[in-house]
């Protein structure tokens, strides 16, 4: 991929990993669009980031993600990037009243919502790369976020199908896959100790610039490598 002289859209842009895309792909003299459900949240980014277009959408309602696809052909009709980011985490047990209603959430968010998009973006005639945001949960699951590690798994499994079946298209299909990262995923506090959003940034461009569609950083890079014995030996530590 080449990583400047891009249009991109982000989605769930305004926090996290898809505010560090975001900042680094401004850097990279790209033009980005950021997508969030929360109107102050996207405010706050673009206070920090001026260069940023915002546009407020709800990716778990059907209508909005056409909403967004009709704004976009509108009006950035030479967006080229999709970056299939938004995502949530429950932690949540299966014992829970309330475990159904939040796996329907995660299971719309994070696999229904970037499948319509994919499915609309890839009739825009400048689309050149989609970028999947999946997990090192998408190999080992940790058991504490049951059904999000098995929607990233299922985003994995879908983003290698959807590389072979575009492989002919000119389009390229990079899957990123952080490890926990020092954010609010899954609430406040829950990864402090993890490593900065930043180090994995500086790192996964490195593999960009490199030609890498499989981009790791830290424990992801050891999972997505891992074998049946090591995956056993993974989840033993995720889950003691």
């Amino acid at each position: 991929m080449n990583v400047s002289n891009n249009k991109i859209l982000i989605t769930g842009g305004a926090s996290g990993i898809g505010l560090g895309l975001a900042e680094r792909f401004i850097q990279e003299n790209n033009t980005v669009i950021i997508c969030g459900r929360r109107e102050d949240a996207l405010r706050e980014a673009a206070a920090k980031f001026p260069q940023l277009i915002i546009k407020q959408c709800d990716l778990s309602i059907e209508a909005e993600r056409i909403a967004l696809f009709n704004w976009v052909t509108e009006n950035h009709s030479d967006l080229n990037v999709l970056v299939n980011n938004a995502g949530i985490q429950n932690w949540v047990n299966i014992a829970q009243d309330d475990f159904f209603e939040k796996a329907q959430q995660e299971v719309g968010i994070n696999i229904l919502a970037p499948l319509h998009l994919t499915e609309l973006f890839l009739k825009l005639k400048s689309l050149t790369t989609i970028m999947n945001v999946t997990s090192g949960l998408a190999f080992v699951p940790f058991s504490k976020v049951a059904v999000y590690s098995a929607t990233k798994a299922f985003f994995r499994s879908f983003t290698l199908s959807l590389r072979h079946q575009l492989k002919e298209s000119g389009i390229e299909v990079v899957e990123i896959i952080p490890p926990a990262l020092n954010t609010e995923l899954g609430g406040k506090g829950l990864h402090n100790t993890a490593p900065p959003v930043s180090d994995f940034i500086e790192s996964i461009f490195e593999q960009l610039k490199n030609g890498s569609n499989e981009l790791t950083f830290g424990t992801s890079e050891g999972r997505a490598k891992a074998n049946n014995e090591t995956i056993a030996e993974y989840f033993s530590r995720l889950n003691p």
